[in-house]
């Protein structure tokens, strides 16, 4: 547990660079451990096969005959001093003739330190009747030890063959040596290279920790600045997008809270105005004020009902799409248009088929426009509904011949408490929501360019069969 959590206090940074450098480290040992294996039982193998190579030429040279008389040796001396002549020992490698008499001699550089070492003597001893291989320590060095035993003409010596191993694997060990110093290099260099290219690569995280620290609650402004197409420029982009969100959230919750407030403001000074100078001994007085009260309570409820369907515009469940009968559609918001005001309703055009669209909010959103039209408009005068399919989108709409709407109000009559010049006593969110509902289809509503009047047009791209 101590060693997590003093992992956990490393920056992702170190912890990066410290596993990669672990693991070079680690596969920089492993085959240095190989190849040193490897190489020692290479290095065995080569002096297992000097060895036999040295006793066997011996052994060739004992069916040939002396040189000096043509005739078979006539000593085991003789036959050893002729080898000795003839041959040279590899490096690290001693020959050695035991005579019968006299002290040995030796071919080569003879150590003096295996000469006068007892167990050096006492393995000759102990192998020059049956020959054979073994090994020998003398003063920390190993030494490889073969005996051949020589008998000819009455006499028996023998021929010992020495190979210093610690001689031969200290070129081994050198190697080894410039290795090490060549890994601890490489593991220097690799674990700083490492480091470099994971700063670069957790310059994006970086940057996203540095720009969620500097977002507050009065600036959501900042931004990362998205360089490269790989998954941290996918979590950049991403972070930028959730921040875009955020922002569009508080920037019209701010604007909702000051636009509501502005808007209660007013009835709840007129219901407090009212009950203040209320006279409760006169009863007209009481009723009057009564009616009023009421008046104001319901054009409040009014605008809280309408900021609550502004609010769920933006869940996910606020619309339930379905195949919906476009033209039963059109003819039922028609049907219920009629019982909003005394006008000439009319149907404009109908299409036929299925689209898919929630039925129930796209009504709701119709409705709106034709109350709308209804209160821009006298007795008497046209208000069209109609439906059509248009360039692969379903187009709803509802016109008026009313007086239409000004220029300079076509820009802002769809933001939240928007009011028309003709438009005193709502609240200036009925076109607000149903901008709302155009957009949680994926569509839009416009108002057209007309001469006279007004037609709102719903766009919804719903793929619908005509």
């Amino acid at each position: 547990m101590p060693r997590i959590t003093a992992l956990s206090r490393l920056s992702v940074r170190q912890r990066l660079t410290a596993t990669v450098a672990l693991l070079t480290t680690l596969a920089l040992l492993a085959v240095g451990s190989t190849l040193y294996v490897l190489e020692s039982r290479r290095i065995d193998r080569a002096i297992e096969a000097s060895l036999t190579q040295e006793i066997g030429e011996f052994r060739a040279l004992q069916s040939e005959v002396d040189p000096q008389t043509r005739k078979p040796f006539a000593s085991a001396d003789r036959l050893l001093t002729v080898f000795l002549e003839r041959n040279l020992p590899d490096a690290n490698e001693a020959l050695y003739a035991f005579r019968a008499s006299g002290g040995p001699s030796y071919q080569g550089e003879g150590d003096k330190r295996l000469l006068g070492s007892p167990p050096f003597r006492d393995l000759v001893a102990r192998l020059e009747r049956t020959g054979g291989t073994d090994s020998v320590t003398v003063r920390g060095s190993e030494y490889r030890v073969a005996v051949q035993p020589v008998t000819q003409g009455g006499s028996t010596s023998a021929f010992v063959v020495t190979h210093n191993v610690s001689a031969s694997r200290d070129d081994l060990r050198e190697l080894m040596v410039t290795y090490a110093l060549l890994a601890a290099l490489s593991v220097i260099l690799i674990a700083g290279l490492a480091s470099w290219i994971a700063g670069r690569l957790l310059s994006p995280v970086r940057q996203l920790r540095d720009t969620a620290r500097g977002i507050t609650d009065g600036d959501l402004g900042g931004r990362i600045q998205v360089t490269g197409h790989d998954d941290l420029s996918d979590l950049q982009r991403t972070f930028n997008d959730m921040l875009d969100r955020l922002e569009s959230a508080f920037v019209t919750q701010r604007q909702l809270l000051d636009d509501a407030g502005h808007e209660l403001r007013t009835p709840l000074t007129i219901l407090r105005g009212h009950l203040e100078v209320l006279d409760a001994s006169d009863p007209d007085d009481v009723a009057a004020t009564r009616t009023l009260l009421l008046d104001e309570t319901d054009r409040m409820s009014r605008l809280v009902n309408d900021l609550l369907m502004l609010a769920k515009a933006r869940r996910p469940d606020f619309v339930r799409v379905q195949p919906t009968d476009v033209e039963a559609l059109t003819h039922g918001v028609l049907d219920r248009a009629r019982a909003l005001a005394d006008r000439t309703w009319l149907l404009d055009g109908v299409t036929r088929g299925d689209a898919s669209l929630d039925g129930q909010r796209i009504t709701q959103a119709l409705l709106q426009l034709a109350d709308n039209a209804a209160r821009h408009t006298q007795p008497g005068d046209e208000i069209g509904i109609g439906s059509r399919h248009h360039e692969g989108q379903l187009e709803l709409w509802v016109r008026d011949s009313g007086p239409g709407v000004a220029p300079e109000l076509r820009t802002e009559i769809f933001e939240r408490f928007a009011r028309g010049e003709h438009n005193d006593d709502g609240f200036g969110l009925g076109l607000s929501i149903v901008r709302a509902i155009a957009e949680a289809h994926g569509g839009d509503v416009t108002l057209d360019d007309t001469e006279t009047g007004a037609t709102f047009r719903l766009r919804l791209p719903t793929g619908a069969h005509p």
